[in-house]
C-alpha cells in the first residue's frame, strides 16, 4: 500500500477553511490521503460562532462533539449536542451548527459517500459569515 494512504494528518497539516464559519479542516480526504469512499475532519468554533446552513445531496454526515455545547438546526429544528455524543445528518437535510457553550467547541465530522465531484458535495442555503448575498435589484416605476 502506498505511503500516502497510510499518512497521519494533523489539524495544523491542512489549510483552514473559514468560508462557512469556524476553523474547519478536512483531514482525511481524496486530496490528502487518496480516500475513495468519504472524508473526515474537524471544526473548532468559538463561543457564539457557527457553520452556516448547507446540505449534502450525495452524503450522510456524522458529527461527534468532542468538547463544548452545540446546537444543530436540522431543517430548522434545533437539536442540542453535548460532549461525547454523536448525531447523524441525513442526506438532503439542511443543517447549521452553532456553539452555544461558554468555551471552544470541537466537532469531528465524517461524510460518506463522496459526491461525484467535490463542488457538488455541499449546497449552501445561506451566506457564510464573510460572504454577502447578491443585492436584490430595486424596480421602480
Amino acid at each position: 500500500m502506498e505511503r500516502r494512504r497510510q499518512a497521519v494528518i494533523g489539524f495544523p497539516d491542512v489549510p483552514s477553511n473559514t468560508r462557512r464559519g469556524g476553523d474547519l479542516r478536512t483531514l482525511v480526504s481524496p486530496a490528502t490521503v487518496g480516500s475513495t469512499s468519504g472524508f473526515c475532519g474537524a471544526v473548532r468554533l468559538a463561543p457564539g460562532e457557527g457553520v452556516s446552513e448547507h446540505y449534502h445531496p450525495y452524503s450522510e454526515e456524522y458529527l461527534y462533539l468532542v468538547s463544548g455545547e452545540l446546537r444543530v438546526d436540522l431543517d430548522g429544528r434545533p437539536v442540542t449536542v453535548r460532549p461525547d455524543h454523536a448525531l447523524l445528518v441525513p442526506r438532503n437535510v439542511r443543517h447549521r451548527l452553532t456553539n452555544v457553550g461558554a468555551g471552544t467547541a470541537l466537532v469531528v465530522f465524517q461524510l460518506s459517500p463522496l459526491a461525484p465531484r467535490p463542488e457538488l458535495g455541499h449546497v449552501d442555503t445561506e451566506p457564510g459569515p464573510n460572504e454577502h448575498l447578491a443585492p436584490v435589484p430595486v424596480v421602480t416605476g
